[in-house]
């Protein structure tokens, strides 16, 4: 029987992106690009604008939207960093 391992391998991300919570009043959030492509966070921006923009972070809907928006920044090879205001819950 012979090893074969399935390494997967890690492609450098093409782009960073910041999502900040802007505070109780709408719009919400605030997607802004750390590094990489310009071109490629704008278009995240308005896919991520559609799911969370007037979404504050204890709405129920927020939960699942926040995992469509990482797996949408995990299909597109973005870096992506959450800044809620406050400490993340475990």
């Amino acid at each position: 029987m012979s090893d074969i391992e399935t390494a997967e391998e890690t492609i450098p991300p093409v782009a960073g992106a910041r999502l900040v919570y802007l505070g109780p009043v709408a719009p919400h959030w605030e997607t802004e690009c750390t590094y990489g492509d310009q071109s490629v966070v704008d278009n995240f921006r308005t896919r991520t604008n559609a799911r969370l923009l007037l979404l504050p972070p204890h709405d129920p809907q927020f939960r699942r939207n926040r995992e469509r928006v990482a797996r949408d920044a995990e299909r597109e090879n973005i870096e992506l960093v959450w800044d809620l205001g406050m400490p993340e819950e475990a």
